[in-house]
């Protein structure tokens, strides 16, 4: 099988859209610093460019949560690939995903890091699929809602591939 990709979201759009979630981040946390949860892989590049545009002091750590492997569905087996060097406990933590799909996967990973004593706990994602979700998640700072389609690019991946796409694309199998 192979696939092709559509643009969803130019570079440009995406762009502008991180800018401005860094501006909500930098008046919601003015005066004191966050510390950004990273979840691997697919939202390094999102963290990244984000972490650019936030003026607070910031700290990271990333994380590597799975639920996916190969295919294109969450299979709703959620395990720890990589856990947090650094506690969180008493930190300002957002949570930097890529996608909020079913909300499986962070519904598991936000519950698992409020155990862990953080002072505050908020959830940051490029993209939300609201008609995907099976596990209900409050996401504070969303850039875009999607369709339900499989896409692409800035960091989401189909098997390890287009993670380096500039855009957001649907993949379309042939």
């Amino acid at each position: 099988m192979s696939e092709t990709i559509s643009v969803l979201l130019t570079e440009e759009e995406v762009d502008a859209k991180i800018k401005e979630i860094g501006e909500k981040i930098n008046r919601d946390y003015e005066g004191r610093s966050v510390h950004f949860v990273c979840v691997l892989k697919g939202s390094v590049f999102f963290a990244c460019e984000l972490a650019k545009r936030v003026t607070v002091p910031l700290s990271i750590d990333f994380m590597s949560v799975s639920s996916y492997g190969d295919d294109t569905k969450s299979s709703g087996v959620v395990r720890i690939v990589k856990d947090l060097d650094e506690s969180i406990k008493d930190k300002d933590v957002v949570v930097i995903e890529d996608i909020v799909d079913s909300g499986r996967t962070l519904s598991y990973l936000l519950k698992t890091l409020e155990s862990r004593g953080p002072k505050s706990l908020t959830l940051c994602t490029l993209l939300d699929k609201p008609e995907r979700r099976v596990v209900e998640v409050d996401v504070r700072y969303t850039g875009f809602q999607i369709p339900d389609e499989f896409v692409v690019g800035y960091g989401l991946d189909y098997a390890q591939k287009y993670r380096n796409l500039p855009y957001i694309g649907i993949v379309h199998f042939d």
